[in-house]
């Protein structure tokens, strides 16, 4: 499937700015994680773009990604795609098996910690959040209430990676270069 396909298939079934935001915060993380790994960043990021498509549709966590998988059949998009969209979900854990799985888990929910972090800032730029405040904000359990911090630790575990020197770092930077798609540039 083609990045366009999928942009389709997102703007058909997200109707929340936010929501396609973070679909497009996910995909630059991944493709950020797949040129670290030296793999194929357009795979990567397609399945981190098409994650939550049906998340409107089945706001469940029993039926979402799972009852999205057809629709995504039915589109063309391939088995191994839908498997690694399929492994971010609650109900899947065991089923991460490749690094691809264990990425898009790991940054699905960082990318709303960042968010709500810039979205904090005066600037609202992305630019303008550092790995430090990010830290700072993370003890804080008030602060992106939202986000499951103990899925984020767990991510960066199962990919094998530090959480503050490299997966933080790797988000934030992928993120950082997209802040303008992602709408976190200050609103320039």
């Amino acid at each position: 499937m083609e990045r366009s396909q999928a942009w389709e298939i997102v703007c058909e079934f997200v109707k929340s700015d936010s929501l396609r935001k973070h679909m497009l915060a996910v995909e630059c993380a991944m493709r950020a994680y797949a040129e670290h790994y030296g793999e194929d960043p357009d795979s990567w990021g397609l399945v981190g773009l098409l994650h939550d498509f049906d998340w409107e549709i089945h706001p469940s966590l029993e039926q979402h990604p799972m009852d999205g998988a057809p629709i995504l059949r039915q589109r063309g998009l391939a088995e191994e795609d839908i498997r690694t969209i399929l492994s971010h979900g609650p109900l899947a854990a065991h089923d991460r098996i490749t690094l691809r799985d264990k990425a898009l888990f790991a940054v699905d929910e960082l990318t709303g910690l960042i968010t709500a972090a810039a979205l904090v800032r005066p600037t609202k730029h992305v630019r303008d959040v550092e790995v430090a405040s990010l830290r700072k904000k993370w003890r804080d359990k008030a602060f992106a209430r939202g986000v499951n911090r103990q899925d984020i630790e767990q991510g960066a575990a199962l990919l094998g990676v530090d959480l503050w020197e490299l997966h933080v770092p790797l988000v934030l930077k992928a993120m950082q270069a997209c802040a303008a798609e992602l709408g976190l540039n200050g609103g320039a």
